[in-house]
This record gives structure tokens, sequence and C-alpha cells, in this order.
């Protein structure tokens, strides 16, 4: 939902909440790539407690992409649906080097917006006008929005089992 947008970045939801951050490194091998990975998209979208995406890769072929969780059953689900497992296998098979998958629990969340009418420093440009990579981004339109301005309230920490979830939040393991 447009609401946890932020300068393209997803922000403002409500913590707690969960991230699953895939880093992976790229094969040379496009065969079916972009295709799986539009599917994974529309997939993951289905899923009640996703709340959306944050992707980028280097020309080199590294890339990050974090997504966002109400809760461990929104991963859980994420992770047993068969054709993201699917997917999976055809990553590992054709399209990542390697890769590592990090998830963990949000207590405290804040985000940044620089005002329309101040611009920003001269000669600054985005990575994707420098060449330096991609970046896209995807809140959940279908997400509950639970978004508050400025820097959240800590909530108390507790021990949980997220760390022990292996799962993607991305389309095909890491989105493009």
């Amino acid at each position: 939902m447009s609401d946890h947008l932020v300068g393209g970045l997803v922000a403002g939801i409500e913590p707690p909440y969960y991230t699953v951050v895939f880093t992976s490194l790229r094969t040379d091998v496009d065969h079916g790539y972009g295709e799986t990975a539009g599917r994974m998209e529309e997939l993951v979208r289905e899923v009640p407690g996703f709340l959306g995406y944050e992707s980028a890769r280097t020309p080199g072929g590294i890339g990050i992409t974090v997504g966002y969780f109400r809760d461990e059953e929104a991963i859980v689900d994420w992770r047993s649906r068969l054709e993201h497992q699917s997917a999976q296998r055809q990553g590992r098979e054709r399209w990542y080097e390697s890769y590592s998958v990090h998830v963990a629990k949000v207590e405290r969340s804040y985000s940044f917006q620089r005002p329309a009418d101040q611009g920003t420093r001269h000669g600054d440009r985005d990575a994707a006008e420098s060449g330096r990579g991609t970046t896209e981004s995807s809140p959940n339109p279908a997400a509950p929005n639970s978004a508050s301005p400025g820097p959240a309230s800590p909530n108390s920490a507790s021990p949980d089992s997220a760390s022990r979830n292996s799962i993607s939040p991305d389309p095909v393991d890491a989105h493009r």
C-alpha cells in the first residue's frame, strides 16, 4: 500500500514485524528467471501478513532483498507454498552462485524523507541514474495500513524463533 512507501522505500510499518533478508550472488544464467520472479511476486502478495519488499542488485550480480511480514505465520505460509519451493530449487540449480537468508524481528522502525521543495545537493544522482545498480520497492496493497508517523516506540524484546526460519520473501530466492 502506498502509505508504506517513503522515497521509494517501504516505510511506516508499525512494529513488531519480521524481515527476511536475502543476499545473493547470481550466475550468468537468466533463462526463465524474470518470468519466475514475476510469478513469485504475484504469489507472495497473496500471503496474509506480507507487507512488502525492497530489492537492489549491483551490475556484478550481488543482490539484497528485504521482505516484510507481519508475523512468523506469514513467513511459514510463504515458505510452505509449493510453487515457491519449486522456484527455490530452480534458483539453486540455475540462478545463484550463493545466497544467505537472515530472519529478524523488528522492534523499532523509523524513516526520513526530504521535503519535496528542498531537493537534493547539487550533483547527487540515484543509483539507477549513475549505473551503480538497480533498486525497487513494493508495498503489499492488500496489507492493512498500520503506519504511524515518526519513530515508533520501542517494544519489549522477547526471545523468538524467527532466526530458525529459512525462507525468502523474494520471488525466486532473491528478487532480480
